[in-house]
């Protein structure tokens, strides 16, 4: 009997109950399953239904012992033991399985008119399934090596690599870590691991090796493009881009540990107003309410919140509000939520999943219900009061054990599903914002999966160190979260964990973080600062109460720190066209606001192994100062004439160059004629 069968859109192979299948998705798109378990179905993931549909008709032929479908610039080959393997419109090899088998032929290529065949006794399948309980296994797909391979995207990592080749990531949500499992290849692919499971990958020299702990089939998209762009370009098309980036918000985001109280809120946003320096939005952060799970505001500390909002919206100054997902037992909501199965589940213990000032259960937001219920008390106690931002914390959600097989979701445990919930949490908020009339949605959120974009999701790097290192690693994972096909990103400037108000040490960071968080898509303001300041009470009402940090705004380090801020917020003010535009073709075709040099010169050797300054957009090169004590960097300049925006020197690109970086000066260069140029003509 034949195991392969050709359709219409589609490659079919199936052998002792095991069966494979790829199908035509996306214009250059293919989409891999395969399992031992019967076939139930395909699930979306992070791709989007239409994309099956999408483009012409793909080609599917037969020749001898191999299959093969082509849809747009990728084919995918399958022989008689269902071994694959994909190429390029050029028939040039993008990726293939590693199989290393006694009974089969582990590889197979031609060299002139020979066939080459490799027999091993080492008995390895480039897809392995280790049966679970119920229908799950643990999964394993291995790929062949690729020589000089360079890789890039997978989300944000707390690491310096920008290049992921050689290393090992964990596919786990985190805070400060955000697995978003799309990865793109110097040698002209993109891969998108389209299972939400736990698990991880080691892109190691020898072949690249993913496993995920629990899932029912193996599940993968891949594309072919001739440049990064297309490529990236290529995944949005089939997993959606971000929704239109509000006007407002291109601005200066103002947060710290956190306002206490409307009047004290309102009291900055008024000097802000005062000294005439733009606000775009102020953030009410966590425990403005009186327990985890009641999702209002206190009223002793915010007795009239549309009155706030109001107030706010006359200066030109949106309200941000903080989310927690947790909730207390003590909540005024926990017994309906218990009741409706809306909260996670413990498989073993005490539901107790974590415990930062009280025992709390997260919500389940892979229940529809609960986004419901969600939404429901969010719109009732915020949005009717004029809050037009939500701000999605806790969205990993930080287990204060990251025992992820303790915990079960609605959708399933949370090994084999887990790495969607932060999608979920996006979700629940575009869903409930887009009922009411809204288009332009963003929710600032601490972590993403494949797809998040789609929902406005603002992902931030999390509650990272005040330090140079720390900022470093952002560099990093900002670029290759744009590659991983989420555009919007941000960081807490200065770092969230340290950085007292009165150190110069910090006042240097400070500035340099300011400095190049302007050249990223939102310039935002947050930390928890020294000296701390303890809550007037410890506990009111038998619910522990938080403290706060000192002042975050931008006076808040000294004059001269203030007067170098201020010049960079006015800058950003007359970035705003520019960043708009950049906004634009984020919406329309997914590029990111933040990209590698090779991103627009692929063609230049040199753009691959840069990687301490990046594009913001097509027309600035910047090179942030991520260490202390410096004065002047090392940049490259790829060919072509480029203007120093500080000096407006004309400088012939093609080779590196030494420029100076005084305290007051990130490193930024134009590309010649550039409109962007005029934005930079006020003297810094």
């Amino acid at each position: 009997m034949d195991t392969l069968v050709l359709e219409a859109r589609a490659i079919a192979w199936s052998y002792n109950g095991g069966w494979l299948r790829i199908e035509a998705h996306g214009l250059h798109g293919l989409r891999l399953r395969a399992s031992p378990f019967p076939d139930s179905g395909a699930r979306a993931g992070a791709l989007l239904d239409d994309g099956a549909a999408a483009g012409a008709d793909p080609i599917v032929t037969r020749d001898g012992a191999t299959a093969r479908i082509t849809q747009g610039r990728i084919t995918a080959e399958v022989d008689l033991q269902g071994r694959v393997r994909f190429l390029n419109v050029e028939g040039e090899l993008l990726l293939e399985e590693k199989w290393r088998q006694r009974d089969t032929i582990s590889k197979f290529w031609t060299v002139g008119t020979e066939e080459i065949r490799t027999i091993s006794a080492l008995g390895l399948a480039g897809r392995e399934f280790k049966p679970l309980t119920g229908d799950t296994a643990r999964i394993t797909v291995r790929f062949e090596a690729k020589s000089s391979e360079r890789l890039y995207g997978m989300g944000q990592y707390q690491q310096p690599n920008l290049d992921l080749a050689g290393c090992t990531l964990e596919l786990a949500q985190r805070n400060s870590q955000a697995s978003v499992p799309f990865v793109v290849s110097s040698h002209g692919y993109g891969l998108l691991w389209n299972m939400p499971a736990v698990g991880a990958v080691h892109f190691a020299a020898n072949g690249a090796t993913w496993t995920a702990e629990a899932a029912r089939e193996i599940d993968y998209w891949i594309t072919a493009g001739d440049t990064p762009a297309d490529i990236v370009r290529n995944y949005a098309q089939v997993t959606g881009t971000v929704p239109m980036m509000p006007d407002y918000a291109l601005g200066l985001w103002q947060s710290k540990l956190r306002y206490r109280t409307q009047d004290e809120l309102l009291a900055v946003a008024r000097d802000y107003h005062a000294r005439g320096i733009p606000l775009a939005v102020i953030v009410a952060d966590f425990f403005h309410w009186p327990v985890q799970g009641d999702w209002r505001f206190d009223p002793r500390e915010w007795p009239d919140p549309a009155a706030m909002t109001a107030e706010l919206k006359a200066m030109g100054t949106e309200l941000l509000v903080s989310i927690w997902p947790t909730v207390d037992h003590r909540s005024e909501n926990y017994p309906e939520m218990i009741e409706k199965g809306y909260l996670v589940r413990s498989a073993r213990g005490l539901d107790v999943q974590q415990e930062f000032l009280g025992n709390t259960r997260f919500i389940d937001v892979t229940h529809p219900g609960a986004r419901a219920f969600l939404w429901d008390r969010a719109k009732r106690n915020y949005r009717d009061k004029g809050v037009a931002l939500f701000w999605l914390d806790e969205a990993e959600p930080e287990y204060s054990a990251y025992d992820f097989d303790n915990y079960r979701y609605h959708s399933g445990s949370v090994l084999e599903v887990g790495n969607a919930y932060p999608l979920h949490y996006a979700q629940a908020f575009y869903d409930g914002l887009a009922a009411e009339g809204e288009r332009e949605i963003v929710s600032l959120i601490r972590c993403a999966w494949a797809g998040s974009q789609r929902y406005g999701a603002l992902v931030w790097s999390g509650d990272i160190h005040s330090s140079f290192e720390a900022m470093r690693n952002q560099l990093s994972a900002g670029l290759n979260m744009g590659m991983a096909g989420i555009p919007w990103w941000t960081t807490d400037i200065g770092g969230f964990h340290g950085g007292h108000v009165d150190d110069p040490a910090f006042h240097e960071l400070m500035i340099r973080w300011f400095q190049w968080a302007v050249f990223t898509p939102v310039l935002r303001m947050h930390g928890h600062r020294d000296p701390v300041t303890p809550p007037p009470e410890p506990f009111r009402d038998g619910v522990a109460q938080c403290d706060t940090g000192a002042g975050n705004e931008l006076w808040s380090f000294g004059e001269r720190v203030y007067e170098v801020l201020r010049c960079y917020a006015g800058l950003r003010e007359r970035l705003r066209p520019y960043i708009a535009g950049l906004m634009r073709a984020a919406h329309e075709q997914g590029d990111p606001l933040m990209r590698p040099m090779f991103y627009h010169y692929p063609d230049d050797p040199r753009c691959w192994a840069v990687d301490d300054q990046y594009m913001f957009g097509p027309d600035l090169l910047v090179a942030p100062v991520t260490a202390a004590g410096v004065g002047e960097r090392c940049v490259y300049l790829p060919d072509g004439i480029w203007l120093d925006a500080w000096t407006k020197e004309r400088v012939e690109g093609g080779g590196h160059i030494c420029c100076a970086a005084p305290l007051h000066r990130i490193p930024v260069f134009i590309r010649d004629s550039a409109e962007v140029m005029a934005a930079f003509d006020k003297k810094q």
